[in-house]
């Protein structure tokens, strides 16, 4: 237990005054020395709890934590960049082609900041053109939702407007402290052996861009197993599958039948009535439910169930809603190792009491 510096400068008084004999006055300059030194004494105190939390896992925090993952083989999820579509446009067709170059900066009315990836050109006699773009900073805040861009910060010769036909996604904050301890801790609780589902799912989460695995054993008899994996932006493109088993053909046993495959996408759509809190516009409050519910949908999902309690929880943290009533799904979804929730429409609409 930590002891205050007033009840470690008494401990020092009394033990002075049995050893010598006597008290100094609480004014003296022998009174101050010992007094400094039960400040310097608590500080160790301090210290020495310090050092006792970073050494165990479950009270660790930042690097130490971090430093306890690796001998897990695990390591602290980055954050990610939204990644999506931005539309330039004109009012009437020109005769001839206007050029979007890459780095082209737009925002939504909040000041998120998105950027196009590439060079593109809007062709003569069309309207519009569509360029990949993605957030300036990571994060879930650049999870927007379709409609939101619309300020350019250097307009482009010759267009006059600009938006999201469809919302950005895949934006993921960098994995908190508790993310990652809850993480480190399940490895311990699931302890690889070289033949059981931990030590494949593990194995495949040690592989970049993977965010979640799944092992399904003996899908096709005895000596076989499956492995589902995602990445953040959520199902992986052929080449991660590819390096993926390439990776685990070299650490599976012996005689095991073994694939590497993608998950069954199972569109979610998502329709909501909400309430503003009292300060904010229902305008504000859609904005934030709309972000909340895209950020939720990652990877990370992969062979989770959908419960209202887990939609309505996200509603229920944002300052910005007071009340919230979903309309679609109206039943929980439950989940399977070889499927991953993935989000398709989401419609928030004004609460009618």
């Amino acid at each position: 237990m930590d002891k205050s510096i007033d009840e470690i400068y008494e401990e020092m008084l009394s033990v002075f005054g049995e050893t010598s004999g006597y008290l100094p006055s609480a004014s003296c300059d022998l009174a101050a020395r010992i007094y400094a030194a039960a400040a310097q004494i608590q500080g160790l105190y301090l210290q020495a709890q310090w050092l006792l939390d970073q050494s165990f896992p479950q009270t660790a925090k930042g690097e130490y934590l971090e430093r306890h993952a690796q001998l897990r083989g695990l390591s602290r999820g980055v954050a990610t960049c939204a990644a999506g579509v931005l539309r330039f446009g004109l009012s009437t067709a020109v005769g001839s082609d206007l050029t979007i170059k890459s780095g082209t900066v737009c925002m939504t009315a909040a000041g998120i900041r998105f950027a196009t990836t590439d060079q593109a050109a809007l062709k003569s006699g069309l309207l519009y053109v569509d360029v990949p773009a993605v957030a300036l900073e990571p994060g879930k805040k650049g999870n927007v939702a379709a409609g939101s861009v619309t300020i350019m910060a250097a307009m482009p010769v010759g267009i006059t407007a600009c938006t999201n036909p469809a919302a950005f996604s895949g934006g993921d904050d960098a994995e908190d402290d508790e993310a990652l301890r809850r993480r480190l801790l399940d490895s311990y609780r699931r302890l690889p052996n070289g033949a059981n589902a931990a030590y494949y799912e593990q194995t495949a989460l040690s592989c970049t861009g993977v965010a979640a695995a799944v092992a399904v054993g003996r899908p096709r008899g005895v000596g076989s197993v499956d492995l589902y994996i995602a990445t953040d932006a959520g199902i992986p493109d052929a080449t991660l599958l590819a390096e993926v088993n390439a990776h685990l053909q070299e650490k599976r046993e012996i005689s095991v039948d073994l694939q590497v495959l993608a998950p069954t996408p199972q569109t979610v759509n998502i329709s909501a009535a909400v309430q503003p809190a009292v300060g904010f516009t229902f305008e504000e409050a859609r904005a934030e439910a709309d972000a909340a519910l895209r950020a939720a949908f990652t990877g990370a999902m992969l062979g989770k169930s959908v419960t209202l309690a887990f939609l309505g929880n996200l509603l229920y943290e944002l300052d910005s809603i007071q009340n919230y009533r979903f309309i679609t799904p109206s039943a929980d979804l439950t989940g399977s190792p070889t499927v991953l929730p993935c989000l398709g429409t989401v419609a928030v609409s004004a609460w009618e009491a």
